[in-house]
């Protein structure tokens, strides 16, 4: 018997950042049929946010050092105002969202980062996903937004990478449902000319993604995410692509990554 298809998407804060990018991205996705997942990232509200209340953000290779206080920050915004939003967004929309973060039903169970080379603090590492009690969530008709924060066993919240999140989510529902993950960005995909947004490259496997590599055509930030890509691939995920925003519901956008 087929599995039930299930879309997941990620967006980051470009999208959170812009009110009209982000109710039209709501919009689009609420229009996707059948069983939904989306999971957001932070953006700078939370960074503006620590500012106000007199909290230095520290950021370290482009990521966020999260100390006891920024948690609080964090947890706040990213679980709390952004999370809400968006689901209240969506019920507008008629999509039948629900917010969730990590320690909701025990859904994602992280651990705190090793300190070593770098302390970021209170950040988590995904190390189980609880997919049977979420699938029944999805088979019930409800379409979750995760929010990225997670906990550990003995009740630590943790800031979490959304990407990260995104990604342990749809290997861990791959085995119920037909998962296509969609990595939300500001480019139409995966480009041949980096000044050219209409040199998309439509498909990317393993073999071509070494050689795309080995050129030079893909390098810097692009290469993790690929590389998350084709691991999702690995463990039983249908397909990966990347896309604008504003192609969320168009299968045929952006670029695709599959076995």
């Amino acid at each position: 018997m087929s599995k039930q298809a299930l879309h997941i998407v990620k967006i980051g804060g470009n999208i959170i950042d812009a009110p009209e990018a982000l109710a039209s991205f709501l919009a689009n996705f609420a229009s996707i049929e059948g069983a939904k997942l989306l999971v957001h990232g932070g953006g700078k509200i939370a960074t503006s946010m620590a500012a106000n209340l007199g909290i230095q953000s520290q950021m370290i290779d482009g990521r966020r050092v999260t100390d006891a206080d920024s948690l609080r920050i964090v947890t706040m915004v990213y679980a709390g105002w952004i999370n809400k939003s968006i689901v209240a967004s969506l019920q507008a929309f008629q999509c039948n969202a629900i917010g969730l973060a990590g320690p909701d039903g025990g859904f994602v169970v992280s651990k705190k980062r090793n300190p070593e080379p770098i302390d970021y603090g209170f950040v988590g590492d995904i190390e189980q996903v609880n997919a049977t009690g979420l699938a029944g969530l999805i088979t019930t008709g409800f379409s979750p937004v995760f929010a990225p924060i997670t906990a550990d066993t003995s009740g630590q919240l943790l800031n979490t990478n959304a990407d990260t999140l995104a990604q342990a989510l749809a290997i861990a529902l791959s085995a119920q449902f037909d998962v296509t993950l969609t990595y939300c960005f500001e480019k139409q995909g995966v480009l041949l000319d980096p000044n050219d947004d209409n040199s998309v490259i439509s498909q990317i496997n393993q073999a071509n993604f070494t050689q795309l590599k080995a050129d030079g055509v893909v390098s810097a930030g692009m290469i993790p995410k690929l590389e998350n890509a084709l691991k999702a691939i690995a463990q039983g995920v249908q397909t990966v692509r990347l896309c604008h925003a504003d192609f969320v519901s168009q299968p045929d956008k952006g670029t695709l990554i599959q076995a």
